[in-house]
């Protein structure tokens, strides 16, 4: 798909002319094309509540490795006993709002929400819930575009919740031939799970090509 043609005019500049910090640009909308757009092209929206939408693309770039992607003996452990019981796009609407509470705040804004369950609606955008006792536990969302898999969040309500829904989405990209899993930039927590930071351009590269893959599905 050309989402340059669906979404002619976009308020960011090419990131490979941004710095270090990675913004790219001010302005524009949260709309299915756009989005789209911005995520085939190596950009994504992350602003507070009341500000403009701001779009960045940072450098370095954090990604999971889906090929060497470690799940450690005591996680696999869990996920053997059964502890959680794991689903694919059961409540899109839960996760993406579970993502949101955080004591810290979050730019998981009502815009943001709309957005991206608007993406859901189309097929673009996938949760993975965790479950224990029939309770929403834990759970990850994000975006797909052909063989690209952008992260967007997580959270947890139970000790692995989230780290056995992680490792439930990297077995599904696996199987259904995705190439890129991006987590866009680095935090303490995503270390301990495995990702690495690679330089903008080199994430360019890969994005370029996995996007340019046929649509595959989740499901």
């Amino acid at each position: 798909m050309n989402w340059s043609k669906i979404c002619p005019r976009v308020p960011w500049i090419p990131p490979e002319q941004a710095d270090d910090d990675g913004f790219v640009g001010l302005g524009g909308n949260l709309g299915p094309p756009c989005l789209l757009r911005a995520y085939s092209e190596g950009v994504f929206p992350w602003f507070n509540e009341g500000d403009p939408i701001l779009w960045w693309s940072p450098d370095p770039r954090a990604i999971f490795n889906l090929a060497d992607f470690h799940i450690s003996h005591r996680l696999a452990r869990t996920i053997r006993s059964g502890t959680f019981t794991v689903t694919l796009n059961r409540d899109f609407a839960a996760v993406i709002r579970g993502c949101a509470l955080r004591s810290e705040g979050t730019w998981i804004t009502a815009a943001m929400i709309e957005a991206y369950e608007r993406l859901h609606q189309l097929g673009h955008a996938h949760s993975v819930e965790t479950w224990r006792d029939g309770q929403l536990v834990g759970g990850i969302y994000g975006v797909a575009i052909g063989a690209f898999f952008a992260a967007e969040s997580m959270f947890f309500r139970r000790t692995d919740a989230s780290k056995v829904a992680l490792a439930a989405l990297v077995q599904r990209l696996r199987e259904r031939g995705y190439e890129l899993l991006d987590t866009q930039m680095a935090t303490e927590h995503t270390r301990t799970l495995g990702a690495v930071e690679i330089p903008r351009h080199e994430y360019l590269k890969r994005l370029r090509s996995a996007v340019a893959k046929s649509d595959t599905t989740l499901m």
